[in-house]
């Protein structure tokens, strides 16, 4: 099994999400909104070219659209292979934190 970098762990996360809506500015802002941190679009889309290569996304265009001059948006999927990983390191990460002292916790 592979493991995911953090960075590919909260992008999968967003496009899950986001279901329909996953394209580069939606993402971002699902990001913004879980993290609390502005992401540059260009980290984004480094990443999201990199989970294409590694297939837990594939992406499609979209029709379209006046508003953006005729261009077409981005969209993104996650695909079961991402899912399959995902699940897997959900449980890698509960292992993790299960009876962890929560004081260790609280220590700042």
């Amino acid at each position: 099994m592979k493991l995911l970098s953090r960075t590919e762990e909260l992008l999968l996360n967003s496009i899950l999400r986001l279901e329909e809506n996953a394209y580069a500015f939606m993402i971002r802002e699902k990001l913004k909104e879980i993290t609390g941190k502005t992401w540059a679009f260009g980290a984004i889309f480094i990443s999201l070219d990199r989970l294409e290569k590694k297939r837990y996304v594939e992406s499609f265009l979209g029709n379209e659209t006046p508003e953006r001059g005729g261009r077409r948006k981005r969209f993104y999927k996650v695909t079961s292979y991402g899912l399959k990983t995902l699940a897997e390191i959900r449980k890698i990460d509960q292992a993790m934190w299960k009876d962890l002292p929560v004081y260790l916790l609280e220590k700042e």
